[in-house]
């Protein structure tokens, strides 16, 4: 849901008693489906936006219309924002509609909902297809992350070994539907991917949280970090043209086409090992051709005699 869009929705509803979906869809120049999602997203992130069914219903703000959002509480202001706040960073109207919406907050709220409009960035490039549930931990980590908490939680890293840490949460960052928190810790900043953590407290410790820190550019830092490591290993593939698309379900952004002959494509692809390259090819058989490096080509032949000596018969 776009943060613009969303201070549109909740400007329209303070505005009338209730209105449908048609109505706002028609005040807001979108399609009907679109303006019931955007009243069902208000709702599902706790903000009091309530349907009302039969003749004559709608959508009502509870309490109904009104001038501004005093008649928010503290945790449906804190709700709006974490809704708002990811979709106000591409927008420059979108982040002044926010800060509009700041102004109509009760003053005692607006810390805490300007914290929450930061507490996440969404990323939508996908680095892997796994699975994309919304970890139940979420929450408690934007809790924590809005209220400046300590957290204390039980990790497992990538490499299977376990950890107990405390970490100061930065933010929380939604990568192609795969969450990760970035934290503070003794050593730095450290990124930690939400379904890794088996045990989650929020402790009643203040956070030490930079003042001038900006959850996008940390975020950036991060990524540009771990692309460097995705890229380590650069291979020469060729295949058939049309298998082009497949290539790039596997390498993702790592995927590069340098030219096209007689239906055969030249592509480049990257992993951060020459292992990991020759894994994702393996499953070509004949139909992917590694012309190099000839570290690539030797795990494949290491990953076809494996194949050979335990299937060949």
């Amino acid at each position: 849901m776009r943060a613009d869009r969303l201070i549109q929705v909740l400007l329209h509803l303070q505005s009338r008693p209730r209105v449908t979906a048609a109505e706002l869809a028609e005040a807001l120049e979108v399609s009907v489906a679109t303006a019931r999602r955007d009243l069902e997203a208000l709702s599902a992130a706790g903000v009091p936006v309530y349907p009302q069914p039969g003749r004559g219903g709608g959508w009502s703000l509870l309490g109904g219309a009104r001038t501004d959002l005093s008649g928010l509480t503290a945790p449906e202001a804190r709700a709006l924002f974490l809704l708002a706040g990811p979709g106000s960073a591409s927008s420059d109207d979108a982040r002044a509609a926010l800060r509009k919406l700041v102004r109509a907050l009760p003053a005692t709220f607006r810390a805490e909902a300007e914290a929450a409009a930061a507490a996440v960035v969404v990323d939508r490039k996908a680095w892997s297809a796994a699975d994309r549930t919304r970890p139940p931990e979420v929450d408690a980590l934007q809790r924590a992350v809005v209220e400046r908490r300590r957290v204390r939680l039980d990790y497992t890293g990538a490499t299977g070994r376990s950890s107990r840490r405390t970490v100061d949460p930065f933010g929380l960052v939604d990568k192609g539907g795969v969450w990760y928190l970035i934290a503070g810790t003794p050593r730095g900043p450290r990124t930690f991917r939400v379904d890794r953590i088996s045990v989650l407290q929020v402790t009643d410790e203040t956070a030490a949280v930079p003042d001038d820190l900006d959850l996008r550019a940390e975020w950036d830092r991060v990524v540009g970090e771990v692309e460097v490591r995705r890229s380590a290993t650069w291979a020469t593939v060729l295949v058939d043209a049309e298998h082009v698309g497949v290539l790039r379900t596997q390498f993702g952004r790592h995927t590069m086409v340098e030219g096209e002959e007689d239906g055969r494509a030249r592509v480049r692809v990257a992993a951060p090992t020459p292992l990991d390259v020759a894994r994702h090819l393996a499953g070509w058989g004949a139909q992917a051709e590694v012309l190099g490096p000839v570290e690539v080509r030797g795990e494949l032949a290491r990953i076809g005699a494996e194949l050979a000596a335990r299937y060949g018969d």
